[in-house]
């Protein structure tokens, strides 16, 4: 009998069948970070990972709000997909070889650019991570920051000590208690938490970026049909920003002679179908969410209070690295 590895299993290709038969697609977000996927006094979510997963149920079901949201932590996250416990993993989860290659998991796609800083406080006086050696670093465990972190220090040859701690919440909370001199996460993490802290405006993020996260939606091995569904989803809002296609507008737009409009909204071709869905399932994610542009802008950007700026989220097209496959 062959040995089964955890998590290598395929998934039986109906994901899909699963999620019309239930009607609403459950979906793996983080316990709670400001901007990303957070969760009001009256258990009402929000945040750019959360709107990914109302792009996707829209898209199906015709309907954003057919999600039910499980709040995962860094270390359970992988298994809560593996299991089947959720059909789509959209919680600030950086895609590497290994969580592909030995998790069974497939990264549908690049949601956010992302990369790891530093934040400390401003009367330090220290202005570049190169001065931080020596200083204790508060972290997250079961995440890509904990080997960065070391990488980092190891190559600069600077001494670390580092204060690993199970959630974010008490990384955060110990860096506030002064457990230790600096706290490092992604860096768009970093502008949620310092939010939290007792005097938000004495701290700073230091310039240096030390790695690549690229952040997205994640998803079983084994159901194609899935994988696929969920990566043009996201490649469908993106692509609407690029064409100028928003949220109030969408209609609008249907009637363009645009030829690429056109394939996107349904108004030509058969890709709706060709994915399981219906011809206008690209127009419902947009109408339900916004596009990309919407997204970010509202959950993260200059509409939020995090306020962070575009960036290599920008559009290729405006200055950053942000590009969608055609629909055609």
């Amino acid at each position: 009998m062959a040995m089964i590895v955890a998590g290598s299993h395929p998934a039986s290709a109906q994901t899909l069948r699963t999620v019309k038969e239930r009607g609403s697609l459950n979906c793996g977000v983080s316990q709670g970070l400001l901007g990303f996927s957070s969760m009001d006094d009256k258990s009402n979510w929000s945040g750019f990972d959360v709107d990914i997963c109302r792009a996707v149920a829209a898209a199906i079901l015709g309907d954003p709000a057919k999600v039910t949201f499980t709040p995962l932590d860094a270390t359970s996250r992988f298994a809560a997909l593996q299991s089947g416990k959720i059909d789509l993993l959209s919680r600030n989860s950086t895609w590497t070889m290994s969580r592909e290659s030995s998790l069974g998991l497939m990264f549908a796609g690049i949601a956010y650019y992302d990369g790891q800083g530093f934040l400390l406080r401003r009367d330090t006086g220290i202005d570049t991570a190169l001065q931080l050696g020596g200083k204790t670093v508060c972290t997250q465990t079961g995440t890509t920051s904990e080997l960065n972190l070391t990488d980092y220090f190891r190559t600069k040859d600077m001494a670390l000590k580092v204060l690993a701690l199970d959630t974010a919440e008490e990384s955060r909370k110990a860096y506030d208690d002064r457990k230790c001199d600096v706290l490092t996460s992604d860096v768009s993490q970093l502008y949620a938490e310092r939010l939290k802290l007792s005097a938000p405006d004495s701290h700073i993020i230091l310039p240096e970026v030390i790695s690549k996260e690229p952040l997205g939606p994640a998803v079983r091995q084994g159901d194609d049909q899935w994988f696929n569904l969920v990566k043009w989803t996201l490649y469908a809002v993106i692509n609407a920003e690029e064409l100028g296609v928003k949220s109030a507008t969408v209609d609008d737009a249907a009637k363009s002679q645009n030829p690429d409009i056109r394939r996107l909204l349904g108004g030509e071709g058969e890709f709706g179908e060709q994915l399981g869905l219906t011809k206008d399932w690209a127009a419902r994610a947009v109408r339900a969410v916004g596009n990309y542009g919407e997204i970010y802008e509202r959950n993260v950007g200059t509409q939020s209070k995090l306020s962070i700026p575009r960036g290599l989220n920008g559009l290729w097209t405006q200055g950053g690295i942000q590009y969608a496959p055609p629909v055609r």
